[in-house]
């Protein structure tokens, strides 16, 4: 069987070039005599591995001097405790921004340990929008701020940053990360989960200045201390080796096309090609307002279920796979990370205006 089109919101498809090479060096990396499964965290073959894709990522998302780059474990959900545990500790109280489930969640697990104020929400329109921000409800006490960047059910997108003044911003990046230029200098803390435009399930970067890295909370699980894994170097214990293995060679493969600028250019044509589509179609709809649309997750919708469940069945047999859309949503949603190519967009649409003239 061919390899289909991907759609998945993630753990999502990964660039083909980055498979063959894990492939071809599967079961002896360079001279190791081994997989890169098989061997030590603690070899110099490692070593190199996990340097090398800390540099790269360092050289593609400009990270500057006086950020520590952690590659842990736990999915980015295990930051929804791991922040305020370490930054939750001078006023105890946390601004958050709820644009989706995520958002959601964290805010409810940082009500564990501190007081959160929840600026602004778009739960109000099925998180269709992200809230237009008004300073004065800002807590200027607050530890942190915290927004979800890209929503990856919604299908929104903050393009403008909330200004949080002296306040730590901190943002889940998960499913935006490397897929258009962020600039770091202007939050506290990021974090993402790999498994969507970074590598497989199983490494969740954090990003985060140095002078927040002061030790978690009295009490806290040494594994959920930023300054463990900082003081050693992501070391602390086993990391997920062949994660990250993954990611560097994902990283190398974006490098090598020109780094983030490069694939910014290329993820605003692919979803200008389906926006583009979805704006003057009679069947399909686009679930967000145009404004805050994300270049990552397309949610759109036919007008009956029946209709979205067909083109769902009809689209799999077609090879297009993985394009059912959250249940809080419905329909269907087009995650279209870095790894999508172009070519992967242009026939969806072409098989969607065929599945339209069908049924219209």
């Amino acid at each position: 069987m061919a390899r289909v089109y991907n759609f998945s919101a993630g753990p999502s498809m990964l660039p083909e070039d980055v498979l063959k090479r894990a492939a071809a060096e599967m079961t002896e990396y360079g001279s190791a005599g081994m997989s890169v499964m098989e061997m030590s965290h603690r070899s110099p073959a490692f070593e190199e591995i996990i340097q090398g894709a800390e540099a790269t990522l360092r050289e593609l998302m400009h990270i500057p001097d006086n950020y520590k780059v952690l590659f842990l474990q736990g999915g980015a959900s295990s930051q929804f405790a791991m922040v305020p545990l370490n930054l939750m500790k001078g006023s105890k109280k946390a601004d958050f921004v709820i644009t989706g489930q995520w958002a959601k969640k964290a805010a409810s697990e940082a009500e564990k340990f501190g007081t959160v104020n929840r600026v602004a929400s778009s739960a109000d329109k099925t998180f269709s929008y992200i809230p237009k921000l008004d300073p004065a409800t800002f807590d200027k006490e607050a530890d942190f701020f915290h927004i979800t960047l890209n929503n990856t059910i919604y299908g929104t997108r903050y393009t403008t940053l909330p200004d949080t003044g002296n306040v730590p911003l901190v943002a889940d990046i998960s499913s935006i990360v490397l897929s258009e230029p962020i600039d770091v200098s202007k939050f506290g803390l990021l974090y993402a989960g790999a498994q969507k435009n970074m590598g497989p399930a199983g490494v969740t970067v954090v990003i985060i200045r140095e002078d927040l890295i002061t030790g978690a909370i009295e009490g806290t699980p040494t594994m959920f201390d930023y300054k463990i894994h900082a003081d050693n170097g992501s070391m602390y214990n086993t990391p997920p080796t062949y994660a990250i293995y993954i990611c560097k060679l994902v990283f190398e493969w974006l490098k090598n096309l020109g780094g983030v600028e490069a694939m910014y250019e290329i993820n605003k044509k692919k979803a200008a090609i389906l926006y583009d589509f979805l704006d003057q179609s009679k069947l399909f709809t686009g679930t967000v307002v145009p404004e805050d649309r994300s270049l990552m997750n397309v949610p759109f919708v036919c007008p009956t279920e029946e209709l979205n469940a067909q083109f769902i069945k009809e689209a799999k047999a077609a090879g297009f796979v993985n394009l059912k859309g959250h249940r809080t949503v419905g329909g269907m949603r087009a995650s279209i990370y870095n790894a999508m190519p172009v070519e992967g967009v242009e026939k969806l649409v072409a098989f969607m205006r065929d599945f339209e003239a069908k049924n219209s």
